[in-house]
């Protein structure tokens, strides 16, 4: 396995904008445990956020499919 074809491997989750969101979450969640002087509000913010972003994405890519014209025939 050639190393640009690892690294396209371990990158092309980073395509999906549920990934990237879950990431930059939970990154801000141990940034805000690792000493960057927060409240728990702030913690539990930006976690719920989080959150409903991937739920909205995923409430969004469902409503994508079941909209788009089914083929006849199939």
């Amino acid at each position: 396995m050639s190393a640009s074809s690892l690294l396209q491997s371990v990158l092309s989750p980073l395509r999906s904008r549920k990934v990237r969101v879950a990431l930059a979450t939970v990154l801000a969640a141990y940034a805000a445990q690792a000493g960057l002087d927060v409240g728990e509000g702030v913690i539990h913010t930006v976690l719920g956020v989080g959150v409903a972003l991937i739920l909205g994405i995923a409430h969004e890519d469902a409503g994508s499919r079941s909209a788009s014209p089914k083929k006849e025939g199939t």
